[in-house]
């Protein structure tokens, strides 16, 4: 008896610290210009931010970030923006303006979205790459693209996705995610990606 409470204790310390282990994990960073839940939106290259410094107009100002990912700001220099939500990057500006004023005041505002871009290739009425403002999915790009033209393969569409230094394939039928008897399979895009429709 005393030995099965034991292999009950030594299993339930296993599967406590693995959830810890599980817990501590970090988040796997997050495309730029992805939108995940509500207000976890990254910046991304060519984004427009509004940097406000309170009591400090000589640093606050609009900037764009570059294709590199950065902004530039009097006193700091280059800063990585691209990849980091408006909250993460108002963190690093105080940071580094902790050593040039005490307590920095700082709010960041993405004025106007640029870096949220997918393409539409194939058979298609409109192909072409358009810039997006929200969460979009792939019917509601289909929609912008004109829709499908009649040689179209609507089950064998494949949506390109960038992954580091690979591009992973993710295929998406049209005609399941449209029927009424199926789950909805209708996926969320995200920057840079292509829609090929074959």
């Amino acid at each position: 008896m005393a030995w099965g409470r034991r292999v009950l204790v030594v299993v339930a310390i296993s599967l406590v610290s693995a959830a810890w282990a599980r817990a501590e994990e970090p988040a796997r960073a997050a495309q730029p210009g992805a939108l995940g839940g509500p207000g976890d939106y990254r910046i991304g290259p060519e984004d427009l931010l509004d940097i406000a410094v309170w009591n400090n107009t000589a640093i606050s100002r609009a900037v764009p970030v570059r294709p590199d990912g950065k902004i530039s700001l009097p006193l700091l220099n280059d800063v990585q923006a691209a990849g980091l939500t408006p909250m993460q990057l108002r963190d690093v500006l105080g940071k580094k303006l902790a050593d040039y004023m005490p307590t920095p005041e700082i709010s960041v505002i993405v004025k106007e979205v640029h870096s949220f871009k997918v393409s539409v290739l194939g058979e298609v009425k409109k192909a072409g790459q358009y810039e997006l403002k929200s969460r979009t999915t792939v019917l509601d790009v289909i929609a912008l693209a004109g829709g499908f033209t009649e040689f179209a393969g609507r089950s064998r569409i494949v949506i390109l996705r960038p992954n580091g230094t690979t591009v992973k394939r993710v295929a998406f039928n049209y005609n399941r995610a449209v029927a009424s008897e199926a789950q909805p399979e209708d996926l969320f895009l995200q920057p840079g990606d292509v829609v090929v429709v074959p």
